[in-house]
Order: structure tokens, then sequence, then C-alpha cells
């Protein structure tokens, strides 16, 4: 870890995500109540030591802030009270500072002119500390690096952190008979009410909808607002809304394009505006895809800003009904980020928080496939940032995440979904039975094996200099390295015989009570092909009897479309899934979404669209995972990939499908790559790292900050 010359407020990592998530999960109201996520939720730890050794060529004051109460200790000497500012000597010293705090994460802040809190220092939550009879202390805990976000003045503490807001007005307002007023922003959005002029004593009932049908319907629509306004104008109580200088502002956050605003007594304001909240980002830096087809770059622009509607504190999956952080929306989301607007910090404080603290009971939001795909993600993310202070902060609790699941696993090594646990793979329209042992989860726990073998591998071969006390030695990372690539191919030696059919040629659903599940679904299928299972002739009999076969249920969500069409693409088939998206996709902006949307069945008509899990209206239509031709376009078409962390070496594998043209950028921890194609050339130019651009089989050298260009 560095030192830098600015202070910045520290805590002990992963406790700010974690407090963060359990406000940002328990949001989720229906239908004016309450509702708490499915899983456990941990909590912060409530005392937390930090320290540092520090050497003074003079005596140095500095000054200090925390989040909760706090000791000080000078070279082991505990001082009097909390100071605000203390003098340190000249000298070697050691600081050591205890905060404890019940409510948020004990944080500190420390700036002197050569002393500042950042990540060089370290934090143990443990107190293995014990006295003997002459009152000396002895023993210690185990220290990490402090974690730190952009925290940077002593009066922005991170109990403080909020997304950014900015007001807006609904695009228009109708009168509606029974006496209310129905407002439309234009588009599916995201934040706060305020009425202006709030006056008269009352009643403000207000339904938000997705869908106007969703607003004006008082009984089903999934969100409500109720305000009772008292005689003075104020709210009659200050956990729904509270009144600045005659503006109403509601303390709840929405997800809707409508809003159906009802008035009871002599309740009454002048104007409905919103505040619009949304997480920042640096439009210079962005992703950007165009092309010559209209209807594909609609289609880019809703998907992006159906990433920026989920992008929060953390990414999320839906901003209307669940608006809680699950596993397997979040992997997209991440791999779809690096194609759009790169905001790692977001990818670093969701990994945190799915996974939580230990001991794990369960699995991550309880689905055993989406504990698979945490794993995965963390490879991932090393992939396109080369971040290996992150992976190395993640690995502990990725290991013990990986004992709870081997502990389960039955006595061929396999997974299989426990009495407590949900095994979910997708939202199916036809029978599927989850029981026994899913080829689709095997293959998820064999990528899991194997991202552990990578993580392992690659901590090993890059030690630190000077490793905190109590840190994982490289033995043990290089032996843990052997011990999952053993397991990973264990695994992988089981799958192709235990569910492969030749005269099929497919990969058999599940093994149940013992016998063969013969059903066909494309699931373990696709992902057979896109983590590289099968050997080449293997895969093309995959697409040519699964993939390809209209007689194989249809995925019917954009989630696993994801993945459909990941494995297209990887197959050389791009024109195809260009027509796919526009089928898919495009029929979804036919229908009018602004935002993409949880399902799409192009079967449905009308109000059949807005309907799921039982309920009219129970459809997400802004959801996270309906944003995937970002991804695709950026990896696919672009044809932008990492060949080692951080873009260091990187490939362009442009394909310009049915286009006459397109033209976009990825962005990469050192800028963007640009990628221009028509049917005759090719321009790629890049702000750093060592490039490959491959057409046709043929390489082309990528240098940095020039322009390369391929004669096609």
């Amino acid at each position: 870890m560095e030192t830098t010359s600015k202070s910045t407020w520290i805590w002990y990592p992963g406790d700010f995500e974690i407090w963060l998530g359990n406000r940002f999960n328990n949001r989720r109201t229906e239908r004016g109540a309450m509702f708490p996520p499915f899983w456990k939720q941990d909590s912060h730890w409530v005392t937390v030591e930090f320290s540092k050794t520090v050497v003074l060529d003079a005596a140095e004051t500095i000054h200090i802030k925390t989040e909760g109460d706090f000791n000080f200790m000078l070279d082991g000497k505990l001082q009097f009270g909390m100071p605000e500012a203390f003098e340190i000597p000249a000298g070697e010293h050691r600081l050591n500072l205890k905060i404890h705090n019940q409510f948020t994460p004990p944080a500190l802040f420390i700036e002197g002119e050569t002393i500042h809190t950042d990540s060089s220092w370290l934090a143990t939550y443990e107190d293995k500390i014990w006295i003997d009879e002459n009152g000396v202390a002895h023993g210690s805990g185990i220290y990490v690096p402090a974690a730190s976000w952009h925290f940077d003045t002593h009066d922005n503490p991170p109990s403080q952190f909020a997304l950014a807001r900015k007001e807006m007005q609904p695009q228009s307002q109708k009168a509606i008979s029974d006496g209310g007023t129905l407002y439309d922003f234009g588009q599916e959005t995201f934040g706060y009410l305020k009425f202006q002029e709030i006056k008269g004593e009352g009643t403000l009932n207000i339904y938000y909808g997705e869908s106007s049908e969703e607003a004006l319907d008082k009984q089903y629509g999934e969100t409500l607002d109720r305000v009772d306004i008292l005689a003075d104008g104020q709210p009659a109580t200050c956990r729904t809304a509270v009144n600045h200088n005659g503006m109403l502002l509601l303390l709840h956050s929405k997800a809707f394009r409508y809003v159906y605003v009802e008035t009871e007594g002599n309740a009454a304001y002048s104007q409905l505006l919103m505040d619009y909240e949304y997480a920042p980002f640096d439009q210079e830096r962005s992703g950007s895809f165009r092309c010559s087809d209209r209807q594909l770059n609609d289609i880019w622009k809703v998907g992006a800003y159906t990433m920026d509607l989920t992008t929060r504190e953390f990414f999320v999956d839906g901003i209307k009904r669940d608006r809680w952080t699950w596993s397997g929306d979040a992997i997209q989301s991440y791999l779809m980020n690096y194609y759009l607007r790169f905001d790692n910090a977001c990818v670093r404080r969701t990994i945190r928080q799915l996974r939580g603290k230990d001991p794990v009971t369960a699995h991550i939001n309880t689905i055993m496939d989406y504990t698979f795909y945490w794993f995965k993600s963390v490879f991932d993310y090393y992939t396109y940032t080369a971040d290996i202070d992150f992976v190395r902060e993640i690995y502990p609790r990725m290991k013990t995440m990986m004992q709870y699941v081997l502990q389960r696993t039955n006595d061929k090594g396999m997974a299989e979904g426990q009495p407590d646990d949900w095994i979910f793979v997708d939202w199916v329209d036809f029978p599927m039975h989850k029981r026994g042992t899913l080829c689709f989860e095997q293959i998820l726990l064999w990528k899991s094996l194997e991202t552990m073998c990578l993580c392992a591998k690659t901590l090993g071969n890059n030690p630190l200099q000077d490793p905190p006390q109590g840190s994982i030695t490289t033995d043990t990372y290089l032996a843990d390295a052997q011990h999952y690539v053993v397991l990973a191919q264990q695994l992988r030696d089981k799958l192709k015989p235990t569910f492969w059919d030749e005269e099929r040629q497919a990969l058999m659903h599940a093994i149940e009570d013992g016998q063969m599940n013969r059903q066909i679904t494309k699931f373990p299928n696709m992902f057979a092909i896109i983590y590289d299972l099968l050997d080449d002739d293997d895969k093309q009999k995959v697409m040519d009897s699964v993939m390809l076969n209209p007689e194989v249920e249809a995925i019917t969500t954009p989630y696993m479309r994801f993945y459909e069409l990941e494995a297209w693409c990887q197959m050389g088939r791009q024109t195809e899934v260009l027509n796919e998206i526009r089928n898919y996709w495009g029929g979804m902006l036919k229908e009018g979404a602004t935002s993409f949307w949880e399902k799409y069945n192009p079967e449905d008509k009308g109000t059949q669209h807005l309907t799921m899990y039982g309920r009219p209206y129970g459809k997400s239509l802004c959801h996270a995972w309906g944003a995937s031709p970002v991804y695709l376009l950026g990896k696919y078409y672009l044809g932008v990939s990492p060949l080692s962390p951080g873009y260091a070496t990187y490939e362009v594998r442009p394909h310009l499908g049915d286009l006459e043209w397109m033209e976009g950028s990825v962005p990469t921890p050192f800028g963007s790559i640009q990628v221009k194609m028509t049917k005759d050339t090719v321009t790629v130019k890049s702000d750093g790292g060592e490039g490959i651009m491959i057409i046709n089989n043929q390489k082309t050298v990528i240098k940095a900050g020039q322009e390369t260009t391929v004669t096609l």
C-alpha cells in the first residue's frame, strides 16, 4: 500500500459496504409496507483498531476526527481522553486508535503535515490481547490494510454518503375523472417527489407506476405513499416527509414514470416536482457505441440508461420492486459496466456487500448458482482492472465461502440443492424441475473452483514485500491453488461422461434419484460453450442440436438471453445476434419501453407485458439484466477484450455483422480504446496498453497513442 500526501477517512474493509447495504436493501416496500430481504444480514464490527508506525524528523501535530468514541495510544501508552489534536514527538512512533460505534462503521480521519490516514494504515477488529500478573499486555489481532474510498475531508465522513440529485419536472399532467391528477415524467426514472406550496389539512394519496395502468390502479399498484398533512402544512409524521419552507419533500425514493396523486380534505399543492437521484459518472471516460442502424443505436442508448438507473449505492436488480443486490443480476451489471461507465468502486462495493461476513450459513442471496457467480465476479474484476489489492482483501472470504460449498457436495463431488437452498437457474415458461444434481450447477461449480485456483495462484505469485501480521503466506496461496486446480479438474473430468448424450449431442438436464432426467434445456449447454467446457467439435454439435433447435424451449428473460447470445457470438454468429437484438430488445422499444425489462415474451399482448409473479404489475420494467446489448456490442462487435489484467495487453476482434459501419469506445484503467469500422477499413486508437487487432486471422500490432488502420 502506498502512503499518500492527502488524508482520507478509513475503516475496516467491507464494513462500510455491509452497513450501507443494510440501509439499501431495507428500503424496499410493497404497497407502503417495509419489506426486508430474504437472507441473513450482517453488521459492521462495532470496535475497530487502526494503527501505523511513523518516523518524524520533527514534532508534528495531528488533528483527529472519528465516527465513534475512541482511545489513543502512543507507543503503547494510553493517552488521556479523546483528543481532537495531539503532538507527536520527533522520532519513530507507533500510533494505535480504537474506535467504538454501534450505529455506523468505526471510521478514522487524521491530518497532519506528514501523517495522513490512508490505505497504508492497518486495521483489525480482533482483540486477542491478554494481560499478565505484572500488567503487561500480550498478543494482537490479524491486521489488514484499512479501506477507504473518496471521503477526503474531515467534514465528509462515510456515514453521510448520498447519491447526487437534480430537480426534474413532469413532461405532462392530466386531470382524472375521479378527482386526481396523473403526471407523466416521460420516461422511467427514480427519485424523490416534492410538492410545492403545500397547505391545508388532509391527506396526499400517491400512486406510482412504471406504466399509466399501474399508477391508476389504486388497488394493485406495487408502490404507493400516503402522507397526512396537519393544519400548518406539516406532515403528521417525520417518517415519510418533511416540510421545508412550504415544500413537502418525501423521504423515500421510488421508481416510476407515472405518478397519480389524489388529495383528501383541504390538502393542496401548486406543483409536483421530483429530485432525480443518480450515481455520477465521467462521460468522457465512458464507453460508447454508434452504427449505421438507428434501431441498434436506440437499443444501446436505452441499455445505457437502464444501467445508469440500476447503478446506485450498489448494482441493484430492478429499481421498482426488489431494489436489492442479487449476485446473478450483479455479475451481468459488472460486465456491462466494464463496457460502459467503468465504475469499479461500485463493483467492489457490491461484491463486498453480497459476501458479508463469516461464518457462512447460507448461499449468497440463498441461491446456489448466485454463490458460483460471485466467485467468478472476483476474477472478472481483476481481469478488467488489475486491482490485486482487492483480490487480496476478499480472498479469505472466498476461501470460507468455498469451504461452505464443498461441505455440501454429494459423494461424487457435485453440488446438489439442500432443503434450505434456492436453485434458481432462470424464470422459465415451461416445466423444468430443479431437483437433484443439475448439470448447469456443476458447470458453475467447476468454474468457481477454477476461479479459486486463479486467484490463489495470482496472489501467490505477487507477494507483498511487508505483509501485515497474520496475513496469508505465499506458500499457503500456492498450496491453495494446487488444491483447487485438482478439485476443478476432477469435477471437469466427470461432467461430460455423466451428462453428455452422444445420440442427442447435448448435455442432459439433471440426475434425480439416481436416474438421468433427459430433458434438454439451453442453460447447461450454452454455459459449456461460454466456459470452454467442450471442444470445438462438441460446441458446434450443441449449437446445431440445442441452441439453434426450435424444438428446445426458448429463453424469455433478458437474464439468460445475455448468455445465450454470448454463446452465439463466441461461435461467430454475430449477424444472427444482431437480428435477435433487433427483434427482442427492439420489441420492447416498440411496446414503449424507455428502459429494459425483467422479462419479455413477444407473444404477450397489452397489459400482459406488465404481469409477473401472479401480480398484475409485478414485472420490473427497469431491470439491470435487460441491458445486455451494452456488453455484447462492446465485446463482440467493437471486439475489445483484455488479455492480461487491466488491459496491459488486449485484443480487438471487430465484427461488423450486417452493419455498414460502426464506431465506439471501451473504457480501461488507462483511458479508452476507440474502434471505427466500415466494410473497407478498421481503425483503432488506444490510450495505453499493448494491443493486437485480429481480423480474418491476421494480426496487427496496436501502438498506444497512435491510430492503427487496417484495410479489409
